[in-house]
């Protein structure tokens, strides 16, 4: 089969979709389909260095656009128009896979001229409506090119369901590589004795960050063998920048600022790790992050929102802490270790659950969605 798996995100940027595109697409490569992916790609970006441009058609720069607290780099240059219809006609692919399908305007350029069987996954998650509610009527006609329709988690179905109604979402969702972390070694610099604790993302301001570093602070005043581990691109804002700046009051080496790092050495910082928080407000409708930590046996702690629920069952394979709340999430912290029978109960229940999400199992589902989907569009209508 010939795929063609369209991202609106820069690849020059890490981002959860565009590992999601990326990872999806190596493990159908190993199926035998031909998968080439399709997105914005800034020229001269530190992070296309070591980028691997084999089966990959770049479609220009991008611009941020801030919402929910976040900062998504998209296409919005028209001038693509032409260039979209000319790949189409050119490469003849079999199906045209679009992740955020209803995102601008990369996706929206490709279901306009697509005549292959179309197939959208829909990742985002929002705590309000207005994406959708504002857009909605301009966007069904795109919506209607799909023939099938991916949520990644029940709460990306519930976002996008409700304003584009009468059609049917398979959830199937985000898968990790397991093995890549599951099996990692941890990095000597970080086994001096302290506890370490690990936060994985973006600084964007719905990641936050803020309040596991004021929890962090709370938890150093009965504690000094703690270090707080940031990996992750951007810099601190200024909220962030005053607790680290507190904290670096009470002793050196409380908080390493590690910033971005590369996919070899990202399992090494979880193999590293005692514990890892994602401290997350809001928007998040999976949580890649915590299946990552969880594969590397590390147990975690997560802020109790949609689309972290369907990933974490509180004390079973992870605990949920009250989001913008530190002194919960300092609590949820202390609690695991302090403990280490619930350590070992919450690692032996994420790796279980972890091995569910490995790309071999999700790549499974995905495939056999597609040959759903092409039967149906064969037969003229659309999957359900």
């Amino acid at each position: 089969m010939k795929v063609a798996m369209v991202s609106p995100y820069d690849f020059a940027w890490p981002g959860g979709v565009n590992a999601h595109v990326s990872q999806l697409s190596d493990e159908l490569r190993s199926r035998g389909h031909e998968v080439t992916i399709v997105a914005p790609r800034t020229p001269m970006h530190p992070s296309n260095e070591d980028g691997n441009l084999d089966n990959f058609i770049p479609m220009g720069g991008s611009v941020p656009l801030s919402a929910g607290g976040s900062t998504a780099r998209v296409t919005l240059a028209w001038w693509l128009w032409p260039r979209v219809r000319q790949i189409l006609a050119h490469e003849r692919f079999d199906l045209v896979h679009v992740h955020e399908p209803l995102a601008p305007l990369l996706p929206l350029m490709f279901l306009h001229h697509s005549n292959a069987v179309n197939i959208g996954t829909f990742h985002a998650f929002s705590d309000g409506q207005q994406l959708y509610r504002w857009s909605r009527f301009a966007l069904k006609t795109w919506h209607r090119r799909l023939h099938g329709h991916i949520a990644v988690s029940e709460a990306a179905r519930s976002f996008v369901a409700p304003h584009f109604p009468n059609r049917a979402y398979r959830v199937i969702p985000n898968g990790i590589d397991f093995g890549r972390f599951a099996d990692a070694s941890p990095l000597p610099e970080l086994l001096d004795g302290k506890i370490n604790v690990l936060f994985v993302g973006r600084k964007d301001e719905r990641k936050g960050l803020r309040y596991l570093l004021e929890a962090f602070a709370r938890l150093l005043e009965r504690r000094r063998d703690l270090r707080l581990v940031v990996v992750g691109p951007g810099e601190p804002d200024q909220a962030c920048a005053s607790w680290i700046n507190a904290i670096a009051g009470v002793g050196d080496d409380m908080v390493r600022l590690v910033g971005a790092v590369s996919g070899d050495d990202l399992p090494r910082y979880y193999a590293s790790a005692d514990v890892f928080c994602s401290p997350a407000t809001g928007g998040e409708s999976f949580g890649i992050v915590l299946l990552e930590a969880m594969a590397a046996g590390v147990p975690v702690v997560a802020s109790d929102i949609d689309g972290y629920r369907d990933v974490v069952a509180h004390e079973c394979n992870g605990l949920l802490a009250s989001p913008r709340e530190p002194s919960s999430i300092a609590a949820a912290i202390a609690a695991v270790i302090d403990n280490p029978e619930l350590v070992l109960r919450l690692s032996a229940s994420g790796k279980r659950v972890a091995q569910n999400h490995r790309w071999q199992r999700v790549a499974s589902e995905v495939e056999d969605y597609y040959q759903h989907c092409m039967e149906e569009a064969n037969h003229g209508g659309n999957a359900r």
